[in-house]
């Protein structure tokens, strides 16, 4: 029986951050996402306390960049079309000397962004860390599943069971995937995502484990695009047995008047911080309390994410971490 992931809340190693590389997907962004990605790496290293940061850049002008901004980090160049890192990387499995990189297939998120090296990536990151790799035979990216390292995971249905990914594998086809793969032998189902979100769905912008058994998920703001799908989302968890937590919700974030994926759920739990990315909203600083109290011991650091945001996602979609 493979064993389940270890909870993110457990001793990492060292992460893997992309780093913006790609100007002509970027644009005016490029600059301004590079500084918000240094940001929360330097919040992950938190001055030697935290853990190891390997910044992954997609070419030479992006990594004299990084170097600049994240003097402290690792800098490793390896190709790829964009740095959702959650999604194309490796998921780690064990610790100690047992570690090993189980990777997927990758097609783009359902086929909207079909960029050169996405799909190979994940095992290069393993290689370069001398990793044994395995790779499955269907599609997942790393942020359409969240476990709480029992064995316990949650999902949407709107990613995992879409046509445009795994097409023909049924509800239990895919949870018998899940356990022999990633050791996951319970899974609770959620419904749709965040209004807007290319992933179709991911559970890391919706509900993330905070402790075994424990979930937590947005409170809806007023005028929240999303007020129904936390209602939703909630009423399945507590039919399920799991414990809730609530947290704040950014409420409505649009950029050209359009309502964006903005959700503080993608915050990401290293050694020695919580980092939390924030839109300007009145919820901003709530959000950080909230969530720092959930991980006493660590420094809870609120980050803007506004530019990093225009690619899709925030600080944990550009993350994966190495178990120690």
């Amino acid at each position: 029986m493979t064993q389940a992931p270890l909870p993110e809340w457990a001793p990492h190693e060292a992460v893997w951050i992309g780093f913006p590389s790609a100007a002509d997907l970027w644009l005016d962004d490029l600059a301004p996402a590079q500084a918000e990605v240094a940001a929360f790496a330097a919040a992950v290293h938190a001055g030697g306390q935290g853990e190891d940061v390997r910044l992954v850049a997609a070419d030479e002008a992006a990594a004299a960049a990084a170097r600049r901004l994240a003097p402290f980090a690792t800098v490793i160049v390896e190709p790829f079309g964009d740095i959702w890192l959650r999604d194309t990387g490796p998921i780690l499995l064990g610790s100690g000397g047992k570690r090993r990189a189980r990777g997927f297939g990758f097609n783009g998120w359902g086929g909207k962004y079909d960029l050169p090296g996405d799909d190979s990536i994940g095992e290069r990151l393993a290689r370069s860390a001398a990793l044994p790799y395995s790779k499955a035979g269907w599609i997942l990216e790393g942020g359409a599943v969240d476990g709480d390292g029992t064995g316990l995971a949650v999902t949407t249905e709107q990613c995992l069971l879409n046509e445009n990914r795994n097409p023909g594998l049924s509800r239990r086809d895919v949870e018998r995937k899940l356990a022999e793969d990633l050791g996951f032998d319970r899974v609770v189902w959620l419904g749709e995502g965040l209004a807007n979100d290319h992933t179709d769905g991911h559970v890391d912008n919706l509900a993330r484990f905070v402790a075994p058994g424990t979930v937590a998920l947005p409170d809806s703001a007023a005028d929240d695009p999303n007020a129904a799908v936390y209602a939703d989302a909630a009423a399945r968890l507590r039919a399920a047995g799991v414990q809730l937590v609530a947290l704040p919700s950014p409420g409505r974030i649009e950029v050209d008047g359009e309502a964006v994926p903005a959700s503080y759920m993608n915050f990401y739990i290293g050694n020695a911080a919580v980092v939390v990315p924030l839109y300007g909203s009145e919820q901003d600083e709530a959000a950080v309390r909230a969530i720092g109290a959930l991980f006493p011991g660590r420094e809870a650091v609120g980050l803007r994410a506004d530019h990093i945001l225009t690619g899709g996602g925030s600080f944990h979609c550009i993350s994966q971490q190495i178990p120690a």
